[in-house]
């Protein structure tokens, strides 16, 4: 590959955060020139915390229409409870008031692929994930 001049190709193991966040602001550039009116990105988290501490929560963003569920973690000592199923449900609601038809969300064999369908979520993709297992990808209608 030859690069114009004056530039130079960089990896970065462990890259500044401005310099990400450059990326997704000018992809967003770029998607409003091609298709005005669009959702924008949207943060979206909802925890449950104990004296401060986060001890659930689900956090991930809203886009063009769609859920994005990017992290759900839930202490041990809270599983089996109804707790996931009141953070998935809260971000879906919040999501769907924000405009979203459909969610999806990734997770591993050995995590929560059956607690996912139990909530009305269908398996759309797996890749094989050595040494243990498969990543899942998974999405419902809101709508």
């Amino acid at each position: 590959m030859k690069l114009p001049p004056g530039c130079i190709l960089t990896v970065e193991d462990q890259p500044a955060e401005a310099d990400v966040e450059v990326l997704p602001h000018a992809l967003e550039a770029f998607n409003k020139q091609h298709w005005p009116g669009h959702q924008p990105w949207q943060p979206l988290a909802v925890f449950v915390r104990e004296h401060g501490r986060i001890v659930a929560g689900l956090a991930g963003e809203t886009y063009a229409g769609w859920l994005f569920v990017r992290y759900f973690w839930i202490a041990e000592k809270l599983r089996n409870q109804g707790i996931g199923r009141a953070l998935l449900r809260e971000a879906e609601q919040r999501a769907a008031a924000r405009g979203c038809h459909s969610a999806f969300l990734d997770t591993f064999s050995f995590q929560a692929p059956e607690f996912y369908r139990k909530q009305g979520y269908e398996e759309f993709g797996r890749l094989d994930y050595p040494p243990k297992g498969e990543r899942i990808f998974l999405r419902k209608r809101l709508a």
